[in-house]
């Protein structure tokens, strides 16, 4: 891997022998290149998916349907400042993290409530 990153510095014509020859904007434009092109592949498209999953969490409000990040189904029935507590199954509720939920469901997500009937 070094060999390629040294070729275009070879290619200038500093060689193995040294000195400060060639355009330094010109040795730093494939790592600047890589930047940039990690920056929308990777970084840009994570930032935005956090953002989205916080406005979720800071929009969740009493009656909605959950699934947990553990995998858990349940509704939530009381909301505090970090808690909340979810109806998982009749007479059975549990406190969790806010952080823990990983998305609401919509109504077209009940197949599981469908199969039961």
């Amino acid at each position: 891997m070094l060999f390629f990153l040294a070729q275009p510095a070879y290619a200038m014509g500093g060689g193995a022998g040294g000195g400060a020859d060639g355009n330094p904007i010109a040795q730093l434009l494939p790592f600047v290149l890589m930047f940039v092109v990690l920056y929308f592949l990777i970084l840009r498209p994570q930032i935005k998916k956090q953002k989205t999953q916080q406005k979720m969490i800071d929009e969740l409000q009493k009656g909605d349907k959950i699934v947990t990040s553990g995998g858990l189904h349940g509704v939530i029935t009381n909301l505090k400042d970090d808690i909340i507590t979810v109806k998982i199954a009749e007479n059975v509720r549990v406190d969790m993290s806010r952080a823990a939920v990983s998305r609401v469901r919509e109504d077209g997500d009940d197949k599981s409530e469908k199969s039961d009937k």
